[in-house]
């Protein structure tokens, strides 16, 4: 077995599920655990400046710099914890030289994965296979890009004389439920730009990403016997369904793609007296974004302005912000990572990404950093899955951008 699929197999045994209910940092120990996992590895790598933040969970470390030319410094981001679906006692299958046919999870629970339901694991056929028993998540998100990092930095140190500059690394908490990048420590991570290692099957790249809301709507109504109800009664369940029967209903997950935004409404829950709705709001365009918000808000004036009295109150939190604003003013970061992957005889899969990455984030905070593909697919759940080749391809593409990195300067 590589070491580098023996370290992933050990990586995803290590339950780092978050955990959004909990207000700890990291939000589940799990985390805390596996970076010191890392720390350790990190100094037996050989690596300097290796640090364990308590205060954000993020674990840094630096590969000191060989070309004696000025070169930018280039970060890689990777996150330790695992998304809301069941990593207690994960237990891998690797195939070997893959078939091409429907693969058997879990053969006790007769779980099945048909290559009707996901025919792209026709294009495995031949590569280690790695998935999970059917009844976990694989931890491929992101725990492949950790280890892909890690086998990146390693090739360099065992060949001195590719010349390099300076690389910083980190690897943080929370980033499944949008907490951990919010306390990442910028200023002490001098990176001239970075990226997440994040995404999904090889050649997967994303720069842009939506900008993110939430809304909470809170709906007050007016209980009483449906008996004397006539002219007394405000029905707050009716209310809320009104709200939401006057939002566009084609602009929704289910009926969107691409840069195409949406309103979806994750949360309803009321009775008579009282009904509150959760929205998450999202748009690649900024302005877009905005009418987007202010769509609800009219909505809302509208249903109070024909009440008895204001019953209905909404609160907006914005989440994140489209990277793209930031990547598009200097674009190479997307140059570099563009040609390496062309070195490599990888087609570059440039997609605006529907959802927000740690990038989105940290590219704000004043590093610019898009998202990189690790090689896995459908992360999250029973079915996900990654091959050793697709890795070894990601750790390749992070050594050749970090190649380009000091070509670029000589030129």
């Amino acid at each position: 077995m590589s070491q580098l699929l023996e370290r992933f197999i050990r990586y995803v045994k290590v339950n780092t599920r978050s955990d959004a209910a909990s207000q700890t940092v990291p939000t589940t120990q799990g985390q805390v655990v596996f970076a010191k996992i890392i720390e350790k590895e990190l100094v037996e790598i050989g690596l300097s400046d290796i640090q364990y933040n308590e205060k954000n969970g993020f674990l840094t470390a630096v590969l000191p710099a060989t070309t004696k030319e000025e070169v930018p410094t280039i970060g890689f981001i990777a996150h330790l914890d695992t998304a809301d679906y069941n990593a207690e006692n994960i237990q891998p299958n690797i195939f070997s030289n893959y078939d091409g046919q429907d693969v058997v999870l879990n053969k006790n629970l007769g779980i099945v994965m048909e290559v009707e339901e996901f025919p792209n694991l026709k294009d495995y056929i031949g590569q280690t296979l790695i998935t999970t028993d059917g009844t976990t998540l694989l931890g491929a998100d992101d725990k492949a890009g950790i280890v892909e990092i890690l086998d990146a930095v390693e090739y360099l140190l065992a060949h001195p004389e590719i010349p390099h500059g300076k690389i910083l690394l980190a690897f943080g908490p929370d980033e499944e439920i949008g907490r951990g990048a919010d306390r990442f420590d910028a200023p002490n991570f001098p990176a001239d730009f970075a990226y997440t290692i994040d995404s999904g099957r090889v050649g997967c790249f994303e720069y842009e990403t939506f900008n993110a809301a939430q809304a909470v709507i809170k709906v007050e109504g007016t209980s009483v016997h449906p008996g004397t109800a006539y002219g007394v009664m405000v029905n707050a369940i009716k209310l809320g369904e009104n709200i939401d029967a006057q939002l566009p209903q084609e602009e929704v997950p289910e009926k969107t793609r691409g840069y195409e935004g949406f309103y979806l409404l994750t949360k309803f829950s009321g009775s008579l007296d009282y009904a509150e709705l959760t929205y998450i709001i999202r748009d690649h365009d900024k302005k877009l974004f905005q009418k987007r918000k202010q769509k609800l808000v009219e909505i809302i004036n509208r249903l109070n302005n024909s009440l008895d009295k204001e019953r209905i109150t909404i609160e907006f939190l914005d989440q994140y912000y489209n990277m793209g604003e930031i990547i598009e003013k200097d674009m190479m970061p997307v140059e570099l990572a563009v040609k390496a992957m062309e070195n490599l005889s990888i087609k570059p899969d440039i997609q605006p990404f529907r959802g927000g990455t740690d990038g989105s984030k940290i590219s704000f905070m004043g590093i610019p950093t898009p998202n990189l593909f690790t090689g896995g697919e459908n992360f999250h759940g029973q079915y996900e899955f990654i091959t050793l080749e697709s890795m070894e391809l990601a750790a390749k593409t992070i050594v050749e951008i970090i190649k380009e990195n000091v070509a670029k300067s000589k030129n």
